[in-house]
């Protein structure tokens, strides 16, 4: 099997908008495919938007702004469920169904992205639910899981449909630090099976522990810097 080796996030000359106010104007970067990015910059300052806008959940930009090969300023309504096919979204707040169990959570994303097969369903959910060291947690119902635990269920959601890239948005900012230390050295752990990871975050300790490329956000401009730079 043959693999592009297209960046899995390419954006040039791009200006991103939230609420028609300009929020990143004339930016550029590219994510290739099994790297590991940190997005850091101050509260407002526009990382969210960031994030949104590459899964489409803002209006369109303006410039290039490429997506697991989706041209997301011309990309249409009913493509949008394919993007998200290929990528992973983690978010600060679980946005978990309380009323099923950890394997209904993750059965109701398959099903909606088209998964048909039952036995198929069966074992991948059992597949990601072991990859994020839960393989015992299946019939537990999101209250009787801890933060932690809870914010794992969320990374194996993401990880269902195999995507290309992990975007995570504040993933530890509600757990207290041994949990997030547990939690980044998972995304880690995907990482190193070939997942590019974006992650925003307020953590500056995980900057300095685990290293890696950061694109700071300041002044509605990024500025990317290999980690060695920016410690």
């Amino acid at each position: 099997m043959q693999f592009s080796s297209e960046p899995v996030v390419s954006i040039q000359d791009a200006s991103i908008f939230q609420d028609e106010k300009t929020v990143l104007a004339n930016i550029s970067f590219s994510i290739k495919k099994g790297e590991f990015v940190y997005v850091i910059g101050r509260t407002g300052s526009g990382k969210s938007s960031l994030l949104k806008t590459l899964y489409a959940d803002l209006q369109y930009p303006k410039g290039i702004v490429n997506v697991a090969g989706f041209d997301i300023p011309r990309i249409k309504r009913s493509e949008i469920p394919y993007l998200r096919r290929k990528i992973g979204i983690i978010f600060q707040d679980f946005q978990l169904l309380e009323d099923r169990t950890v394997a209904e959570n993750l059965y109701f994303v398959l099903k909606a992205t088209g998964w048909k097969n039952s036995s198929t369903i069966k074992q991948r959910i059992t597949d990601v639910l072991i990859q994020v060291g839960l393989g015992f947690s299946s019939g537990k119902m999101p209250h009787q899981l801890s933060g932690g635990e809870q914010q794992r269920v969320v990374v194996a959601r993401a990880l269902l449909n195999e995507p290309q890239l992990l975007i995570a948005d504040e993933p530890t900012g509600n757990l207290d630090p041994e949990v997030a230390e547990s939690i980044l050295q998972l995304f880690l752990d995907i990482n190193k099976s070939g997942t590019a990871i974006l992650m925003a975050t307020h953590n500056y300790d995980f900057l300095k522990r685990h290293p890696a490329r950061v694109l700071r956000i300041e002044d509605d401009k990024i500025i990317d810097s290999p980690s060695s730079s920016f410690i």
